[in-house]
């Protein structure tokens, strides 16, 4: 049974074990015992933390713990490496010249090792015929499959199709929108794609505001319809009412001449 790896945790305090120990704090670079340093982090109301375990004398720090404990978090997370991803975007009614650059890009951050993530953006009305941007997303499939292969076939987000691609081997892969050995700019692509991320945001914000105009108009259309048709109600009633005038004159018509032909015998 194999043992779980020791985890190495940072002693504070009471849990240094050295009875000397080297001691830094502001411009100071000392050894002293460790008590004398426990009892002068105390003083100062900071926490003694042992930073170099291994060195002869160990090395430690006076500072805020909970400070210290969050600088190294921060340090570790930028010690990470870099997500080696990069996306592309697309519009259903992209033109051939806008379509052959953007292949052009994705067919070199492929050719230095990095995924690719398509995305395509539907606006507005363009929702109600998404298989258009399907066919779109499998023009595009089959014409990086010299460069890729698909790890997340075409899938429906909300708004958006996406698709994700994984570089094939360098030996296997072959250009199709850019010669073989032409020298490749990544940051130039780069800055293209960010200035398509920004176009993109001002047209959803611009088609968003035409979205909510249209909404305004069908709105007053609505009431228009709806005035209109409050006041044929009102003349219709009107016309009943005048209707039931007259049928009332006529009955007390004929209720008059009878009244006259009853007298007339008497």
């Amino acid at each position: 049974m194999k043992r779980r790896p020791r985890v190495v945790r940072t002693r504070v305090n009471d849990r240094i074990r050295s009875p000397e120990i080297r001691v830094i704090y502001g411009e100071h670079n000392v050894v002293l015992p460790t008590h004398k340093a426990l009892a002068k982090a105390k003083e100062l109301g900071l926490d003694l933390v042992e930073i170099a375990p291994n060195a002869r004398p160990p090395v430690c720090r006076i500072v805020d713990y909970g400070k210290f404990k969050y600088e190294q978090s921060k340090l570790k997370k930028s010690e990470k490496p870099k997500k080696r991803e990069k996306e592309v975007k697309f519009r259903v009614n992209i033109g051939a010249h806008d379509y052959a650059i953007k292949l052009t890009h994705a067919e070199d951050f492929l050719a230095h090792g990095f995924k690719v993530r398509i995305q395509l953006q539907f606006r507005g009305r363009q929702m109600a015929h998404k298989e258009i941007g399907f066919v779109l997303m499998e023009r595009v499939r089959e014409d990086l499959a010299s460069m890729a292969h698909v790890d997340l076939e075409p899938k429906l987000s909300n708004r958006n199709i996406l698709m994700m691609v994984s570089p094939l081997p360098p030996e296997k892969q072959k250009r199709k929108f850019r010669r073989d050995g032409e020298e490749v700019d990544l940051t130039e692509a780069d800055a293209a794609m960010e200035a398509d991320d920004d176009e993109f945001d001002d047209d959803d914000e611009d088609h968003d505001g035409d979205d909510h105009d249209h909404d305004d108009e069908d709105g007053d259309e609505d009431s228009d319809a709806e005035d209109s048709g409050a006041e044929d109600s009102d003349a219709e009633d009107s016309d009943a009412e005048d209707s039931d005038a007259e049928d009332s004159d006529d009955s007390d018509d004929d209720s008059e001449e009878e009244d006259a032909v009853d007298e007339t015998k008497s």
